[in-house]
């Protein structure tokens, strides 16, 4: 099962047992309000039930703004009450909005003032029960770790800070028998591979990661083929099970056969097509859209202090070659006298009505321009000025490949990391431009558009 599926099914699982159960909370709050009778009433006879439906969507929703359905991020049981509480207040905020605008759609008089307490303490019961459960030590796969060098703890790193997500190391298996015992970071190391059957027997071993090299005379073939074939345990390489739990590649993992075998195909160009015709669609709408917003930005901007309100800046794209990028203009004409400098958090360079734009993203509205001219994708790698590429590009390996797809306006690395302006954050950033380089799809473009709207809408990452 590709991680995707994986991801999604899980998620909608609970989201559909959420659908329920506050679907459940508004039916049990009408005949509390109401009888059974009255209830009844109002629940068939006045299409209470797409009413209810309708308030459970925008739970739903509201949820989904405050990252409650984010596995990773939802360890804090005070802060996933908290995010509870807010998400259940915003939803209950636009139903009320939305009730008064069209008081058809109201269930019943009273009704909600039940069913708001009601659903706040359902849904705090039962995600509490699923934190509780998802963090039980006898609840997830069992795993087994080949190697203690390196990757190894890395691996076992990610797994120790998602608890939550559904899998427990029981320990390390090595070839050096000197070290059964020791402790890598928690776990141990409990034997050494060429008893890795036994092993597997005894601690009820659900799945095997291998990270170890396949250094000749070291790597462990026969044990890992012998258990492979016998199909009583999943056995993974452990770059890609990296890949999988955390959204992103590890560049000290990575080997060139990686990029050689990930080639894209016909049906993957033939996506690709797809993809950008959608993503021009989109630009289009969005500079439709956003020409109000636009025009009153730029005014704002002639405004405020002299100088052009568009700003035009050299970019590498897509294989390496150059074009300009369009941007509001967010600083002082001035910012750059002294050469090209990365952009903080606070930068003291910036206009007062740069500040705002660039917290709300305004100042991106002119890269639809580069968009529809085929410059750019809607979702992608940002693209960087030649002066960086060419010093990042020394620093960290495999930094040129992300100008294999054209560059976005947004991206997996831009949702998932938080603005950074250092090479460290580079690298970091490259793991998650990597990844979505490999996995690229609809599916993907849609979750980074969707999770885009919502670090807009609370003004995440700005600088």
């Amino acid at each position: 099962m590709s991680p995707t599926r994986r991801f999604n099914a899980r998620t909608l699982l609970l989201i559909l047992a959420e659908a329920l159960l506050m679907f459940g909370g508004m039916v049990a709050a009408a005949e509390i309000r109401l009888g059974a009778q009255d209830a009844y009433y109002e629940l068939v006879a006045r299409n209470g039930f797409y009413k209810a439906a309708l308030a459970t969507a925008f739970c739903l929703g509201a949820f989904y703004l405050y990252d409650l359905y984010d596995f990773v991020v939802m360890h804090d049981r005070r802060e996933l009450v908290l995010r509870l509480i807010q998400a259940l207040g915003l939803a209950w905020i636009a139903l009320a909005i939305v009730f008064y605008l069209l008081p058809q759609l109201m269930l019943g008089r009273g009704i909600s003032l039940i069913a708001l307490p009601l659903a706040l303490g359902l849904m705090v019961a039962w995600r509490v029960s699923i934190h509780w459960l998802l963090g039980h030590p006898l609840v997830g796969e069992r795993i087994l770790i080949v190697g203690s060098g390196t990757a190894a703890i890395e691996i076992a790193r990610e797994v120790l800070d998602r608890r939550d997500a559904g899998y427990r190391i029981v320990g390390f298996v090595d070839n050096d028998p000197a070290l059964v015992g020791r402790s890598i970071i928690n776990p141990r190391v409990i034997g050494v591979t060429t008893d890795m059957a036994e092993i597997v027997r005894r601690e009820n071993i659900d799945r095997i990661i291998v990270a170890q090299g396949e250094r000749r005379g070291q790597f462990p073939t026969k044990q890992l083929l012998d258990l492979s074939l016998g199909g009583n345990v999943a056995i993974e390489e452990g770059a890609s099970f990296y890949e999988r739990t955390t959204g992103r590649v590890h560049l000290h993992m990575m080997r060139p056969s990686w990029l050689i075998f990930s080639g894209r195909g016909r049906q993957a160009r033939l996506s690709g097509v797809t993809r950008t015709f959608l993503h021009r669609g989109v630009a289009l709408l969005g500079a439709l859209v956003s020409l109000p917003i636009a025009l009153l930005a730029a005014l704002l901007i002639k405004l405020e202090s002299p100088g052009p309100a568009l700003y035009r800046q050299e970019r590498v794209g897509k294989n390496g070659r150059p074009f300009t990028i369009m941007k509001f203009r967010s600083m002082r004409l001035d910012a750059e006298k002294d050469g090209p400098v990365w952009a903080q958090t606070g930068d003291d360079r910036t206009t007062r009505v740069g500040r705002v734009i660039r917290k709300i993203r305004v100042d991106e509205i002119p890269q639809f321009w580069n968009i529809l001219k085929g410059e750019m994708n809607f979702v992608g790698p940002r693209p960087e000025r030649p002066h960086f590429v060419a010093q990042l590009a020394e620093e960290i390996p495999f930094y040129e490949q992300r100008h294999l797809i054209p560059p976005g306006l947004t991206g997996w690395a831009q949702i998932k990391y938080p603005y950074g302006s250092s090479i460290e954050d580079a690298r970091q950033k490259l793991q998650y431009d990597l990844y979505y380089i490999k996995n690229q799809s609809l599916v993907l473009d849609a979750v980074i558009l969707f999770e885009t709207v919502k670090t807009i809408l609370f003004g995440r990452g700005a600088r």
